[in-house]
């Protein structure tokens, strides 16, 4: 009498491996078309913002202003009047008042803050020689804390004027734009830090020092370029 084999229902273990790789494949390719898909339609829309959020604070780094005009520095060292920026160049705002008169140039900088980079505007009037403005475009520093840049009055207040004064050749910053602690400002080129925000404060004066010890220089020596007004081409 020969015995009743039953046979398995069980799956063989590979094409259960097999099936759970797809699965997990199949997902992966979802989500990474589902994320593409999102920057994609929401791209254009953050640009668009961070491209108003960029024109409003020149006219806040640059008082009196109420026209701007967009320049390219060249790898020559050279400013040139441009429509839009290249994507690859630095660019600069020259701001002008009701009159096409030029105010100033305000300066996009950058650098590395307590928790990330901090992305800067600041206003710098080369007939006075001193920064005039400052403003936070990107920050992620710790709120409460690190957020004391964009908000504290003490601060903010070194940006009023100041010194940015050059050499008597106008080849460089006399005395190069510095942070010092809070209650040891004594010169005109230095900026005050916060008490509790030690490391966001100090980060904003080195990045307005290496930033300006570049860009104050080569606007001085071509305001010639910049003497015009925006609305006559």
């Amino acid at each position: 009498m020969n015995a009743n084999h039953p046979v398995s229902s069980q799956t063989n273990p590979s094409e259960e491996s097999k099936k759970m790789l797809i699965a997990m494949v199949s997902i992966g390719i979802f989500c990474a078309l589902l994320i593409v898909l999102v920057y994609e339609g929401t791209k254009e829309r953050i640009d668009r913002l961070r491209t108003e959020a960029l024109e409003k604070a020149v006219f806040k780094v640059l008082p009196g202003i109420s026209n701007t005009r967009m320049f390219l520095l060249g790898a020559d060292g050279n400013f040139k009047p441009v429509e839009a920026p290249d994507g690859k160049s630095q660019v600069v705002y020259a701001g002008y008042d009701d009159a096409g008169e030029f105010i100033g140039v305000a300066i996009e900088a950058r650098g590395q803050g307590y928790a990330d980079v901090i992305r800067i505007l600041y206003g710098y009037d080369p007939h006075s020689q001193t920064i005039v403005g400052f403003y936070v475009l990107e920050s992620k520093e710790t709120p409460g804390l690190g957020d004391k840049i964009e908000k504290d009055e003490n601060f903010l207040a070194n940006f009023k004027a100041l010194s940015a004064k050059l050499d008597p050749e106008s080849t460089r910053i006399q005395n190069k734009v510095i942070p010092v602690k809070q209650g040891g400002k004594s010169n005109p080129w230095e900026v005050e830090g916060i008490t509790g925000a030690t490391i966001s404060s100090r980060a904003i004066g080195n990045i307005i020092g290496e930033s300006s010890s570049v860009m104050a220089p080569l606007i001085y020596n071509q305001i010639e370029t910049f003497n015009v007004n925006p609305d006559s081409k």
